[in-house]
């Protein structure tokens, strides 16, 4: 009995350490949003200007997505951690000193080249800690940090730049930086070993990346998970032309609904856990995408018709988001279930993906060029139900 609390007490310290990781992400992202005009007014430039350090910075994730991949599987969980952390918090560091925009948006990307290390690291974590059936669970209370974080991170934000300016939201990233160093120095387990086979030069690595996309099971979820998932790219794109311009709703207001819509994406984690208990993820992950194919389809019909007041589109939003809370965790545990000796690369191409398709997606919202609420509706309706038409694709003697 003594052990299996031990047991508890460990899982439940992990889990901490991994949000921890997962949470730097959402912070760096999102903290600074409050503080677009004073940088602009403070580095003598336009707080549009200021917005492509938010472009920036996911080229850079999504680039070192790629490159951290391989190296965790060769040198082991630690040593890429060390050092993409080492390179967050100088880049921090530094953008806590910059003086033109120009500085500020290459370090930016710099920035995100070794932040994104702990989202990657976190993820292929999971597989080394966890046993498979236990992988959506763990995956839900991911999200439930990744949920939870941009509500927190931009009130945290915006008190600081009223308090002590916007130069000191780098330095509570730096903190935050630190404190996840020291978590993986003296509190983080070791549990993969280091693989000197996993190859490094660039082609190797390519044919590796190669071959996890010809496993099915990876692929299937992957695409399908990532086009569901999608949807809450497409609706952050989309959601402040949709409420303020369509809706004519305050930016006050609007941060409400947002608040709102976020505890939509909190909610599908949480009741992903419930889900688990019952039934299994591939069930829970085809019901739940074909529940948003649905919302979807009654979202752009609503809006193309004029149907749809305020409230009656919150509520579909929310159920919409519901179902990305939902789908997300399953699609990861399911994807990455067949890796076991390179799930580092694995996780980092899955990472690569969803946010390669998520932005391409919210991308869609814009090239529409429509103002008010059909543009996202379009997107998200067509996102989810090429989700659902990769997932029917399966063979299901080929996968779980």
């Amino acid at each position: 009995m003594s052990e299996q609390l031990s047991t508890k007490k460990q899982n439940a310290l992990l889990i901490l350490i991994l949000g921890s990781l997962e949470a730097l992400t959402p912070f760096s992202i999102d903290m600074y949003l409050p503080a677009f005009t004073q940088i602009a007014s403070d580095l003598q430039t336009t707080t549009a200007k200021v917005s492509f350090s938010i472009s920036t910075y996911f080229i850079g994730f999504a680039l070192g997505q790629i490159v951290y991949g391989p190296l965790l599987d060769h040198f082991g969980r630690k040593k890429p951690l060390y050092t993409g952390l080492i390179i967050y918090i100088l880049s921090s560091i530094a953008l806590m000193n910059c003086h033109s925009i120009e500085w500020f948006l290459a370090l930016r990307f710099v920035q995100a080249l070794g932040g994104c290390v702990a989202s990657v690291g976190a993820i292929a974590m999971v597989r080394d800690f966890f046993p498979v059936e236990d992988s959506a669970k763990v995956f839900s209370l991911l999200m439930l940090v990744l949920s939870v974080s941009p509500l927190l991170a931009p009130t945290i934000g915006g008190f600081v730049v009223e308090s002590f300016g916007w130069r000191v939201i780098f330095g509570a990233l730096v903190a935050l930086g630190l404190l996840n160093l020291a978590l993986a120095y003296f509190v983080l387990p070791q549990k993969y070993e280091p693989d000197p086979t996993a190859k490094l030069n660039l082609k190797s690595v390519l044919l590796g990346y190669k071959d996890i996309l010809k496993v099915r099971q990876f692929s299937i979820y992957t695409f399908a998970g990532s086009f569901s998932f999608a949807g809450l790219f497409v609706y952050i794109a989309g959601s402040p032309a949709m409420f303020m311009e369509g809706f004519k709703v305050s930016a006050q207001v609007y941060g409400i609904i947002f608040a709102i819509l976020a505890v939509g994406m909190i909610g599908g984690g949480q009741l992903n856990l419930l889900l688990t208990k019952k039934y299994k993820s591939p069930q829970i992950f085809k019901v739940s995408l074909f529940f948003q194919v649905v919302m979807g389809v009654i979202f752009f019909a609503g809006v193309f018709n004029n149907w749809l007041t305020l409230i009656p589109t919150v509520i579909i939003l929310f159920l919409l988001l519901l179902c990305a809370g939902i789908t997300y965790p399953n699609a990861a545990a399911l994807a990455l279930e067949p890796f076991e000796k390179n799930a580092g690369a694995a996780s980092a191409l899955l990472g690569f993906l969803q946010l390669g398709v998520g932005s391409f997606a919210s991308a869609g919202v814009g090239m529409l060029n429509v103002s008010g609420s059909l543009p996202t509706a379009a997107v998200m309706c067509i996102s989810s139900l090429i989700g659902l038409i990769i997932v029917l694709s399966k063979r299901e003697k080929s996968l779980v």
